[in-house]
């Protein structure tokens, strides 16, 4: 018996496929391509490691390469968003006089806001009032972007860090591009701070061997959730109970029950620790998502442990 009868046989068209997005088989931080993408990737991160400006480019280029294969086109939307933004924030942070100021500001907050509301919620909007009313108004299908909700919130938080003087614009569009596409957290957070990550851009890429070890231990951890667990339970279990709930006992559909809330965290936060991982392999810090939710006292310390970037923001925004 040889070992190539226990690897799967690929082609170079399968590779060339790995490089073109398909809507059935977007590229995520679970899958084998985003393996095998991710180590050429690193390799050429590791040789750049010392020349700033090309490590930055370089990354952009991988960043909008990895959210066209997880979102196709609305790769552009993204770049769209950063031209608005950057712009606005520039003639923010040298405007002087207050009703400018909050043009610039709100003006900022109302497009981002808008393409979050209509990519979203107008399928779902629409096909609510049809169901209420008895319409039957046909809208084109609107397929929602990829992470859409975290770059628009972190594009959101810079402009109202620099509103409020809590930080400096960055020297230029690549940097601010590089905070705003940067991949691990752009499909499922965490979401990233303009004050927390900006100044991480320019200080010295330092990478510890403790490091290396504790991003591995996210990576290999966030995959066991999210590919052992989370899709294990969902696929065997939960998904079956609840599409034919009247085909199972109480105790089976309470354990159903039981088990989604299982479900769902391993695969959001299973998900956030290979992000924070491959982030710190990258040498960034991101900020921790998730800490033992469900050993919550009270609901109020529940939304503390769960989705911590996200409960910070809306506290803060």
């Amino acid at each position: 018996m040889q070992l190539n009868d226990f690897l799967p046989q690929l082609t170079w068209q399968d590779v060339g496929n790995w490089f073109i997005y398909d809507p059935e088989s977007p590229l995520l931080f679970n899958t084998g391509r985003f393996l095998a993408l991710f180590l050429m990737f690193y390799a050429g991160y590791i040789m750049l490691r010392d020349t700033f400006r090309m490590r930055l480019v370089y990354t952009i280029v991988f960043s909008l390469f990895f959210y066209y294969n997880s979102s196709g086109v609305y790769f552009l939307l993204l770049l769209m968003s950063s031209v608005v933004d950057y712009t606005l924030s520039y003639f923010l942070y040298r405007e002087q006089r207050t009703v400018q100021r909050r043009v610039y500001l709100w003006f900022s907050v109302i497009v981002n806001l808008t393409f979050l509301g209509y990519f979203k919620y107008t399928t779902f909007i629409l096909e609510s009032t049809n169901t209420l009313f008895g319409w039957n108004y046909t809208f084109h299908k609107v397929l929602l972007p990829v992470g859409i909700s975290f770059y628009t919130f972190q594009s959101i938080s810079y402009i109202i860090e620099i509103y409020r003087k809590e930080i400096t614009p960055a020297k230029n569009y690549v940097d601010y591009l590089f905070f705003v596409s940067f991949f691990p957290q752009l499909v499922a957070g965490p979401i990233v701070r303009a004050k927390d990550f900006l100044p991480q851009i320019y200080s010295k890429l330092q990478l510890t061997r403790s490091d290396v070890n504790y991003a591995l231990f996210l990576i290999i951890g966030g995959l066991i959730k999210k590919t052992v667990i989370s899709d294990y339970i969902s696929i065997n279990f939960v998904d079956r109970v609840f599409d034919s709930p009247n085909s199972y006992t109480a105790f089976e559909n309470l354990m159903a029950a039981y088990g989604y809330t299982i479900q769902i965290y391993c695969d959001f936060s299973g998900y956030s620790d290979m992000a924070i991982g491959v982030a710190l392999l990258l040498g960034f810090k991101l900020p921790t998502n998730f800490r033992t939710p469900y050993k919550s006292a009270s609901i109020t310390e529940f939304w503390r442990r769960w989705h911590i970037s996200l409960s910070t923001w809306l506290k803060d925004f």
